[in-house]
């Protein structure tokens, strides 16, 4: 599995770590996140990964930044990309199962690196329920 990930400098730490984890699984990394704590501007870093994700480079995104909203707004202004703002167990799940959400964005300033790296765990291997939820995807893009 292919995995895109960006960060600005709230979520240095946590790609970090996320990225050791997903190595440690076997994953493939693509990282066009910031590896500085140096102020700068999310959409630099959040555009590559939605390309990745819509071109299909990569089977997923993660994006982290301080709320996790600056980023997750980024990454919606593709077509093809569904992101997920997450914040626990259950809304990951979901962002899966009713959503099919291809891009897990996480608020770096409101979580914990555990719960982060338990985030990334769900969203990769919970599966899209289709059915009725698919009919409702497929209505989100504008284009």
């Amino acid at each position: 599995m292919q995995i895109s990930i960006g960060n600005d400098h709230a979520g240095t730490l946590y790609k970090e770590k996320i990225v050791e984890y997903l190595k440690i699984k076997g994953c493939k990394i693509i990282n066009h996140g910031t590896d500085s704590e140096d102020s700068v501007d999310y959409p630099d870093f959040i555009h590559p990964v939605a390309k990745d994700v819509e071109e299909k480079k990569s089977n997923f995104g993660i994006i982290i930044c301080g709320s996790g909203n600056g980023a997750n707004m980024t990454a919606n202004k593709h077509q093809g990309i569904r992101s997920a703002l997450c914040w626990n167990n259950e809304i990951v799940e979901l962002s899966r199962q009713h959503n099919n959400a291809n891009i897990l964005s996480i608020p770096a300033r409101f979580v914990s690196v555990q719960q982060a790296l338990k985030f990334v765990d769900l969203f990769l291997e919970t599966p899209f329920e289709g059915g009725r939820h698919e009919r409702r995807v497929n209505k989100i893009a504008c284009a």
